[in-house]
């Protein structure tokens, strides 16, 4: 039996929805935990002077006033936590935000101290985000920097399709929990497995391409029938999406000058 290791943290995907989160603090840290939590679609609460906002946070203030209140003031005592289900310090105030955790913890919300981490319940790390899709590389907070060198790692292993890929698988898992519907049982073994075939069968760039048309064979013609068509077989094509493919477009680019000079060049000759 492999050794019990300790010293790790839960990595979870916290549902914010429609919760506060107090910002103490409107630095470059704080306009960074702004960036994170705008979509996660919570209430964002930021308490800071303005002689003392980041660009970049008053811009976030400014653009976004129906998901974030700002208070131009310093942070004033424990009744700033009123209603609120976590925390943020971000602040170069070490005892301010050592005394803020305590007030945090003591009223049992969870909190974040910015460059503290013996004083937090939680993490930040580097993250990657595509649509649906999200990575989070942490280190418990031992090397933020060693974090962000990973998520360069792991962002160049990426094809760029997941984010679209996920939405449609989503989509046609929707579909299909209304053509089947219930929790558990037979039934949600048969929808877990079909979906699991056709993400096995498929490639990633076909299930990116899947359209609604496609999704109905695939339902009437697959789901009904116990087994997987082929892209093809529902109507799937590869179409080249330039937009996806970065490093084509000037390719094409620079053929298209190319052919543009030539014409011109022969045009003159006659």
């Amino acid at each position: 039996m492999a050794p019990t290791v300790g010293g790790g943290s839960l990595l979870v995907a916290w549902q914010l929805k429609g919760k506060n989160i107090l910002i103490v603090g409107g630095g470059e840290v704080a306009s960074q935990r702004i960036d994170s939590l705008l979509t996660t679609d919570a209430h964002l609460v930021v308490v800071s002077p303005n002689v003392g906002l980041n660009p970049r946070t008053k811009q976030f203030i400014e653009e976004h006033p129906d998901r974030i209140t700002y208070h131009d003031r310093s942070f004033s005592g424990v009744e700033e936590l009123d209603a609120m289900d976590m925390v943020l310090t971000a602040l170069d105030d070490v005892e301010l935000s050592r005394n803020i955790c305590i007030m945090s913890r003591n009223a049992h919300i969870p909190v974040n101290a910015a460059d503290i981490p013996d004083s937090c319940d939680f993490y930040f790390g580097s993250q990657i985000r595509d649509g649906p899709l999200q990575i989070m590389i942490s280190t418990n907070g031992n090397g933020p920097r060693m974090a962000n060198l990973v998520k360069r790692k792991l962002q160049k292993a990426l094809s760029g399709f997941e984010g679209q890929t996920i939405t449609k698988v989503g989509a046609l898992r929707t579909q299909l929990k209304i053509r089947a519907p219930g929790v558990g049982g037979e039934l949600g073994k048969r929808r877990m497995k079909w979906m699991t075939n056709l993400c096995n069968a498929w490639k990633e760039e076909e299930l990116a391409l899947m359209d609604d048309t496609m999704m109905q064979k695939l339902l009437d013609d697959g789901w009904e029938n116990d087994c997987v068509p082929s892209f093809s077989k529902v109507g799937g094509s590869r179409r080249l999406n330039i937009s996806r493919c970065p490093a084509i477009a000037p390719t094409l680019g620079f053929f298209a000058g190319a052919l543009c000079t030539l014409l011109v060049v022969l045009v003159r000759r006659r």
